[in-house]
């Protein structure tokens, strides 16, 4: 029962992750951080099987910073980032042991100062989008999104529309989700907010 949600803004993307681990009913873990940051501008939040989406996010981390060594300190592109992480899932989808591992990742391209967000499901399908959600966060708070959002809203209206999802959420979730982590992607870097 993992939500994950992001939300595209003028300035930067925002990213909310649950905090509970669970197993069908059974909360593991009431702190667990669903994301992973990629390098300084791209941060990966995941959802799936709880082994796979650990060791995929790991994996997908080590090789963007394996890659940033090996050319002089220049990070990849959230676009790069995206296509890297669906080529990984879309050949991971024809081995013996497939992730199913579903991700969002959260870009702001420093050439083009413009903020990014990618939506991937473990088939490798991948679409950039103004705001997207993985899990039960996605049964909830699409309807919202799609009467809210506005491409012209900056990080403080993003937030507003987040809380209202999260509301949603709470109110209309079977189980406890723990609350939830937030982050930010802008041009500054990661910054995790209270």
């Amino acid at each position: 029962m993992d939500i994950i949600l992001g939300i595209k803004v003028q300035d930067g993307t925002i990213i909310a992750t649950s905090k509970a681990a669970t197993r069908g009913i059974s909360v593991l873990k009431d702190s667990d951080d669903k994301t992973r940051v990629l390098n300084p501008h791209n941060l990966v939040a995941y959802t799936g099987e709880s082994g796979d989406t650990v060791q995929f996010a790991e994996y997908v981390q080590a090789n963007v910073q394996l890659y940033t060594m090996r050319e002089n300190d220049i990070e990849l592109s959230p676009k790069a980032t995206a296509s890297f992480v669906r080529n990984q899932l879309a050949t991971s989808i024809r081995s013996r042991k497939p992730y199913q591992v579903n991700v969002l990742i959260a870009g702001y391209d420093t050439k083009t100062d413009t903020p990014t967000l990618n939506w991937i499901d473990y088939l490798g399908t991948q679409v950039e989008l103004p705001y997207g959600a993985h899990g039960y966060a996605g049964f909830y708070a699409t309807s919202l999104l799609d009467k809210h959002y506005r491409k012209d809203m900056k990080v403080e209206q993003g937030l507003e529309l987040l809380q209202l999802c999260l509301k949603e959420l709470e109110t209309r979730m079977p189980i406890d989700f723990k609350g939830v982590y937030i982050k930010v992607v802008d041009k500054d870097g990661i910054k995790a907010l209270n």
